[in-house]
């Protein structure tokens, strides 16, 4: 249930457990799951959730393995995905690493990363599916992972690369950022000119090292504002709010809220105390159909 406090161990293993390759690999973690998740009252439709779906893979593993079929699985898309393109040796893998959970390898030889490289981003608490795609001029370049992103990260460290990207996904209506990067090797005068020729072609852009990690906060900051999605928090009488949010579409309202955490749930809602950016003051009495905004926390009293 999505208003449950999670511990940071079940986050943690939530994170590979979204991140896992084969069957056999969330099969291991949903079991991890499901011994951290809370045992109480209000945790009991998550841990119902959890072990019905442990039930359902480990049926299907099991029917694999009798009939001879492989297990492994493709990339499986999260809510919030976003995927990593650019030249050879720009930065794409230690970007991954600065970002996520991943430990891609890295070198200086070109075209060390083969394979999509899989990571999970933690931004105050929503998990991004971040991807590694490898380089755009590689043989292993997977153009079809590029054309599903939410959100497409374009790495360069060149403006030339830029147009040469741009020419491979002209037609992808995705969000796209441009991340220049190695800012740590630019003079500033360099920069303010870069910076300047960035904003004149109107690009969504930052300039990045991911040396030094100078603007990466800056760069998370644009990638969730690039879903048009609002965080929204649950909390129980008395309680502190929940640590997950829960990730709307924009405008949504305060029913959204309800049916995502139970269908039909809106229907049993008495009362709905709302704090944050949408409330007029602390603890406002508000309706079904009440507007949220991102970091909005709302407590719920039923029939």
């Amino acid at each position: 249930m999505a208003s449950t406090n999670q511990s940071p161990a079940y986050l943690k293993v939530q994170g590979k457990f979204l991140t896992a390759q084969t069957s056999e690999e969330r099969l291991n973690f949903l079991e991890e799951m499901i011994k951290e998740c809370p045992k109480h009252k209000s945790s009991e439709n998550m841990l119902a959730n959890l072990t019905t779906r442990y039930k359902k893979l480990k049926e299907k593993i099991t029917k694999a393995k009798k009939s001879g079929k492989t297990s492994k699985v493709g990339i499986k898309k999260y809510d919030l995905q976003a995927v990593i393109t650019g030249f050879s040796n720009t930065g794409k893998s230690s970007l991954m690493s600065v970002l996520t959970n991943a430990s891609p390898k890295i070198s200086d030889y070109k075209f060390t990363t083969t394979k999509p490289i899989i990571g999970m981003m933690n931004y105050s608490g929503t998990l991004i599916q971040i991807i590694e795609n490898p380089a755009i001029e590689s043989e292993f370049y997977d153009k079809g992972l590029t054309n599903t992103a939410d959100t497409i990260l374009i790495l360069v460290d060149n403006l030339e690369q830029i147009k040469q990207i741009e020419k491979q996904i002209p037609k992808f209506p995705q969000k796209k950022i441009i991340l220049f990067n190695k800012k740590d090797k630019l003079t500033e005068e360099k920069i303010r000119k870069l910076h300047a020729t960035l904003q004149s072609k109107k690009y969504n852009f930052v300039l990045i090292s991911t040396k030094t990690q100078e603007n990466i906060g800056d760069l998370k900051d644009k990638l969730f504002s690039s879903f048009n999605k609002i965080r929204v928090y649950t909390k129980e009488p008395g309680k502190e709010k929940s640590q997950k949010p829960i990730i709307l579409n924009q405008n949504s309202t305060i029913k959204d809220v309800a049916e995502k955490i139970l269908h039909g749930f809106s229907e049993k809602i008495k009362e709905t105390k709302l704090w944050g950016p949408s409330s007029k003051f602390s603890a406002q009495k508000v309706g079904l159909k009440h507007k949220l905004k991102d970091l909005d926390v709302v407590e719920f009293k039923t029939r």
